[in-house]
């Protein structure tokens, strides 16, 4: 039994030929939405991806097989599967692989497998980071460690704005994660496209911000960026999260569980409207994440997989 990713022929390909390849993460199809709305982002995520000219990759667990460039039919399924997909972070990825299991990956796992696949782009809707009241529950999400220890570039909205943003915008500060802001010198809330802490650098253009990332790589070869992206029509959902994380922290819901009750709690809370600001946001970064790597590969400075 060998814990080694199986790429799609398509994604296989494009990396060996050196064309543009954005890696998308599945626990928004598994555990994300409800109704099947993860599913539709999903597809529409990967549209988006081609329509800018790169290869999407689809990143799941199936069966025990880790699984890069899934097709139609699996994304189906691990929707389908619903909660009853594992939720895979790095941590989970071998007892998955092991026991033979099914399981949607998180940002921290799909990066882990990035790194095996040789992936630098990856998008997603927001990242996780520190939980509020994280000094009572030392709530910290794998995903920052992750994109710490990951030579890529990871394009969402933010961190979640169920979180405690400025103290996850310090703690990327501490392990040295440039975060870099699209056309915005402020770290979007997710939802929210205004209102967070200062991000550490201004970019505009994908080449600009493939650039940066190039650089940054000359100078810590395994570190990972965030690019963080405002969402095109927010909306200001701060009370409704304060009131979903109350009812989430009193219903003792722990650990992974509370990031997927926190949002099924907003989605309530805001008549639905959190979920379609949500699916299209990000739809928008994996077209954005696209035009980046496009632009990393049109530089013509080789791969941009893991350092070796």
């Amino acid at each position: 039994m060998t814990a080694g990713p199986r790429l799609s022929e398509e994604v296989a390909t494009a990396l060996a030929e050196g064309r543009p390849v954005v890696a998308l993460e599945t626990t928004l199809v598994s555990h994300g939405f409800s109704g099947g709305r993860g599913l539709a982002a999903a597809l529409e995520s990967e549209k988006r991806v081609r329509a800018a000219g790169a290869i999407p990759a689809t990143v799941g667990i199936l069966d025990g097989q880790i699984r890069v460039g899934l097709d139609r039919g699996s994304i189906e399924r691990l929707a389908a599967a619903g909660a009853a997909a594992r939720k895979v972070g790095a941590r989970d990825i071998a007892a998955c692989v092991v026991q033979g299991a099914t399981g949607a990956t998180t940002v921290g796992g799909t990066l882990a497998i990035c790194a095996m696949a040789g992936i630098a782009f990856l998008a997603t809707g927001g990242i996780g980071g520190v939980h509020r009241g994280f000094a009572r529950t030392l709530d910290i999400s794998a995903d920052l460690l992750q994109v710490a220890r990951t030579r890529a570039v990871v394009v969402c909205s933010g961190a979640k704005s169920i979180l405690d943003v400025p103290a996850t915008a310090e703690l990327l500060e501490t392990l040295s994660v440039p975060v870099l802001g699209w056309r915005t010198r402020t770290l979007p809330l997710f939802c929210s496209a205004s209102g967070g802490p200062p991000a550490s650098a201004v970019v505009g253009k994908p080449a600009e911000a493939a650039a940066v990332a190039g650089a940054h790589w000359a100078v810590v070869p395994s570190g990972g960026l965030i690019l963080a992206r405002p969402p095109d029509d927010g909306i200001e959902i701060e009370d409704l999260i304060g009131e979903a994380v109350r009812q989430v922290r009193e219903a003792g819901i722990t650990g992974q569980a509370v990031t997927p009750a926190v949002l099924a709690r907003v989605e309530e809370l805001s008549g639905g409207r959190s979920v379609a600001v949500n699916q299209e946001l990000i739809a928008g970064n994996a077209a954005l994440a696209a035009r980046v790597a496009v632009a990393w590969a049109e530089q013509g400075e080789g791969p941009a997989g893991p350092a070796g």
